[in-house]
């Protein structure tokens, strides 16, 4: 249960950082980078130890790594790189954008599914990638002139996908048999958002202490808590 509520918590503490606190774009960015270094630092350190130790095929477990590389390619085809802090859809508050709804859905689903295989590290990467991410699609809402319940509908709906990807991981026998499989295909899906958050250029391609000592915090956190 407990799961379940800070999965649900992340998103709507993004929602309410942006209705209360207004955050600024240098603010959001920096969340983004914390997030963006926290993922990594756990794909790295954590899952990819835990499923090359749990698999007899290492090939096996590196396809999957780079599908879940391809697969995150594909949805950001669909969403417009929300999952990494940018969403490239105009829109007068009257076009629903579909396919961003169905693609963070999908994204946030997939997520869930490893969460009981993989640990606690694994559900707090979860949790910081999910409130910048919240942050940026309230944003996105607001600014486009939805309704509040067009908006509270998309949230809701978004916030219990990693739910619901835990619920089923537990009472379906496949995700249990391929747990090792679908948590490389997330790894491979981690280090692509992970990496464009990090690597994306800075304006005019110059040094940004802030953005750095971000990442650096969102590298030692994971550190000192593995």
């Amino acid at each position: 249960m407990t799961t379940y509520l800070l999965l649900l918590a992340s998103v709507l503490l993004g929602a309410l950082i942006v209705l209360i606190l207004k955050p600024s774009k240098k603010t959001v960015r920096l969340l983004l980078a914390f997030s963006g270094a926290y993922l990594l630092s756990v794909a790295i350190l954590h899952l990819l130890p835990e499923v090359y130790n749990g698999s007899s095929d290492n090939n096996i477990m590196g396809i999957c790594i780079l599908a879940g590389v391809i697969l995150q390619s594909v949805l950001e085809s669909f969403s417009k790189g929300a999952e990494h802090g940018h969403i490239h859809i105009h829109t007068n508050g009257r076009t629903f954008p579909r396919l961003l709804f169905a693609s963070l859905c999908l994204h946030a689903f997939s997520e869930g599914l490893p969460i009981n295989h993989s640990g606690e590290n694994f559900l707090w990467a979860i949790i910081v990638h999910k409130i910048p991410i919240a942050i940026i699609l309230t944003i996105f809402l607001v600014n486009s002139n939805f309704s509040k319940k067009t908006i509270g509908v998309f949230l809701s709906v978004f916030a219990f996908m990693s739910p619901l990807g835990v619920l089923l991981s537990d009472k379906i026998m496949f995700f249990e048999l391929y747990k090792s499989e679908i948590t490389a295909v997330i790894i491979g899906v981690f280090l692509h958002i992970s990496t464009i958050i990090l690597f994306e250029s800075s304006e005019n391609h110059n040094f940004n202490l802030h953005k750095f000592l971000a990442i650096i915090a969102g590298i030692l956190l994971t550190v000192f808590t593995l």
